[in-house]
């Protein structure tokens, strides 16, 4: 939808044209460039990186291998491929926030470098993506965006994220390669980064603990200073940006007094000289360059702040001197980023704005919009606008046009802040007899949705033979062209009845269980659905997929009991419990303070982060303490330390979650699980055996019990290769007449992906204490 009057003046009032003129100035001083190197969105040194863009003027970029899929999810219900695009999303507007350039390893949600999920080695990371396809991704990246230096977040020791350690081995390997022309994953001219530097400091936390301390500091970056027209310190300007890493719970209030410096140590090097500080042995600006005239204008440029006129006079003869340069070769590219950043500095400085909506921003292959540009400003300049089209867009007047244009690519690869992709508008404007040209996104940038289109909801879902219902229902809607008639491609057996909103399929009576397919066809052709992804904080996306509906088939025998669910939004526990065939009761935190409400159930599921996100949650617990006394049996799912999880009394008894999370995790999801227990909820109403441990995703689990008061008695036992085994994965203590169960398994997410024993395991927690 476009957006609101209320949003536009929002997101105007945001950053003043006064304090986007300074920060596009900055950019002016220097001609040195970094890469920040990780594994995830949310890995980039957001403070260092303000300090050095809007300090010093380094031309920071960001490069990234995965899209953060097997995160967490803080605000949602998307996992995998669509926490991917949201992912994405978030890092663009972190990227904005820094002027970060922004590029990812991974370029499509069918990569193979994917977030696969936890991992404790480097080894096992780039087996699963690919060593050639992760060393020749990484040197297209530094071919094209030619930095100067590269210097990865994490270091690659033991007790850091295998992802993480997996980069950081990469990026020295491609110090090398992408000076190589013999290198044969890349067909780009040969780039070679003159630097490489580690952090010099550690990388533990709540998650990770390096076990070996960093290397020594060679060069500290200063980064504990503010800058001058915002008054806001780097720290606060990284944290401007981090906020938007809000399915990562990122953003935090950096207090006068907390802010630090960035100790680095150099690594490699193919320059001579000391490292003194981060250009030494580097071009520092175009006077290095053989341009001292073009500098000279561009400092005095930068002096003349706030002065629009002098800025504008010295910012227009420096692109002027710059017209029809190249530069010494293999530098050619830092004089067309100047040429870039010129050209902002002499649009925000002409007081020049363009203000582009479309009159809606969902488009078809073969579709037509309506543009509406606003221009304002442009003083001592001549303004023209126009539009900047991919392929398969065209413009005539303010219509804009797609023929056979592709659809949206919800994994972009490249995100260049202040040079939107297109569609877009162009704004040519000429002062002191100079030309300069910037692009300008539209406030909702357009989609292109698939021709051939049906979204079905639910697209996953699971029939149990064990229960009596055979009936799926599937909603159709959007489905586009309107005229056309939709069906299903069904397995031999089953039926679809059809009315005006979708279908009812039934399975079989004697189907049998397992995995099946159930697709969209529209006129006969396999159609596509649309999963759109759109919160306040980002830009609106959609996943395309394949139109279908994966459907488990299960035998799972379900628990004799009345069950009540307490979720904080990051699960779909009840939903999936429902569908197995038990009935489930919402619960409300008033409901927890009634005996006789809670007398109505049996059991009790607290799901994912609960005690966190559901609000009064946690000053309840007592009260569900003496209904598990009372006979009840209180499961709860995996919570973090950080979750208003008390080792003391948030679980009846003591019961204390270990941290740094990669010590009390497992990751492989086919590591060996071994029962310490003949306990009933190993047995009953299902038996747990290795079929039901078998087909895992993404990992057994994590967030594990670290310590436990000894009426807790461990049911089951589990390692990684080579490491201690783990036996708080899952807790049962006998509570008064009830029980308490602790799951750190991964069940939500199992269930998800429509693993049986995700479901049989998660029936017997459920089930009366006997």
């Amino acid at each position: 939808m476009p957006l609101t009057d209320q949003a536009r003046i929002a997101r105007h009032q945001a950053e003043p044209r006064i304090v986007a003129l300074w920060k596009a100035l900055t950019r002016l001083k220097t001609t040195v460039s970094f890469m920040n190197t990780g594994a995830h969105p949310d890995d980039e040194t957001s403070a260092m990186l303000a300090a050095m863009a809007f300090r010093d003027g380094v031309d920071i970029s960001y490069a990234c291998s995965t899209r953060g899929e097997g995160g967490q999810n803080d605000i949602g219900t998307e996992a995998t491929e669509a926490l991917g695009v949201l992912r994405t999303a978030e890092m663009e507007r972190a990227c904005d926030a820094l002027g970060l350039r922004m590029y990812w390893l991974s370029q499509s949600p069918d990569d193979s470098i994917f977030d696969f999920g936890f991992s404790k080695s480097g080894t096992e990371t780039m087996g699963k993506w690919g060593r050639e396809r992760t060393l020749a991704r990484f040197v297209d990246i530094l071919r094209t965006e030619r930095p100067d230096i590269i210097c990865p977040t994490f270091l690659d020791v033991p007790g850091q994220h295998g992802h993480h350690r997996a980069m950081t081995e990469a990026a020295h390997q491609v110090m090398d390669l992408s000076a190589d022309p013999a290198f044969e994953g890349s067909d780009l001219p040969v780039w070679q980064v003159k630097k490489l530097y580690l952090p010099a400091f550690s990388g533990a936390g709540q998650a990770y603990d390096d076990d070996l301390p960093p290397p020594p500091a060679t060069l500290v970056i200063d980064a504990k200073g503010a800058d001058p027209v915002t008054g806001f310190t780097f720290e606060q300007i990284g944290q401007q940006s981090r906020v938007f890493h809000a399915t990562q719970a990122m953003g935090r209030w950096i207090a006068a007094g907390e802010e630090r410096d960035w100790p680095l140590h150099l690594a490699d090097s193919r320059v001579a000289g000391p490292d003194e500080d981060l250009a030494s042995g580097l071009a520092r600006d175009l006077r290095d360059l053989g341009l001292p005239e073009v500098q000279d204008h561009m400092d005095a440029a930068i002096e003349s702040f706030p002065d629009m006129d002098g800025i504008l006079r010295h910012a227009s003869a420096a692109l002027g001197a710059l017209q029809g340069v190249t530069g010494p070769e293999g530098q050619e590219h830092k004089i067309s980023r100047k040429r870039e950043q010129l050209a902002h500095v002499i649009r925000l400085a002409s007081g020049a704005a363009v203000h582009a909506r479309l009159d809606r921003d969902q488009v078809l292959p073969s579709d037509s919009l309506e543009a509406r540009v606003e221009v304002s400003g442009g003083v001592n300049a001549e303004v023209t606008t126009g539009f900047a089209l991919p392929r398969g867009w065209s413009a005539e007047g303010t219509r804009l046009q797609t023929k056979d244009a592709p659809l949206s690519d919800p994994y972009p690869d490249t995100y260049l802040p202040g040079e939107p992709a297109g569609p877009s508008v162009e704004l040519t404007l000429s002062a002191h007899g100079v030309e300069s040209r910037t692009r300008h996104a539209f406030e909702v940038p357009p989609m292109v949705l698939p021709a051939l289109r049906g979204d079905l909801s639910p697209l996953a879902d699971v029939v149990n033979i064990a229960a009596e219902n055979r009936l799926i229902r599937v909603d159709l809607g959007n489905c586009t062209p309107a005229n056309t008639e939709p069906s299903l491609s069904l397995p031999k057996g089953w039926t679809a009845a059809r009315d005006e909103t979708g279908f009812d399929m039934t399975a079989p009576d004697d189907v049998a269980p397992g995995r099946y397919a159930l697709t969209l066809m529209l006129d006969g052709t396999p159609a596509q659905s649309v999963r759109q992804i759109a919160y306040d904080h980002i830009a609106p996306r959609a996943l395309i997929r394949p139109a279908q509906v994966e459907v488990q088939v299960l035998n799972v025998a379900l628990p004799k009991a009345r069950i009540g669910y307490l979720g904080g939004g990051n699960d779909r526990v009840s939903h999936w419990l429902e569908r197995a065939g038990l009935a489930v009761a919402e619960l409300s935190i008033e409901d927890l303070y009634s005996e006789t409400k809670l007398a109505q159930f049996d059991s009790i599921l607290i799901g994912i982060f609960a005690i966190r996100f559901r609000e009064g949650l946690s000053d309840a617990m007592p009260h569900l303490h003496d209904w598990a006394r009372a006979g009840g049996n209180l499961v709860t799912l995996y919570h973090r330390p950080w979750d208003n999880w008390d080792a003391e009394t948030t679980a009846p008894e003591r019961l204390e979650i270990g941290q740094p999370s990669l010590r009390w995790r497992v990751t492989d999801e086919n590591a060996e699980v071994t029962h310490l227990s003949d306990h009933p909820v190993l047995s009953h109403p299902n038996p747990i055996g290795a079929a039901e441990w078998a087909g895992w995703h993404k990992e057994r689990g994590l967030y594990f019990a670290k310590s436990w008061d000894a009426a807790y008695e461990p049911l089951l036992e589990m390692s990684d290769p080579d490491e201690t085994p783990h036996k708080g994965a899952l807790l049962a203590a006998k509570i008064g007449k009830g029980r308490h169960i602790h799951c750190a398994l991964i069940l939500h997410h199992q269930m998800e992906k429509l693993v049986p024993g995700g479901f049989a395991l998660m029936m017997n927690l459920l089930a009366k204490p006997t």
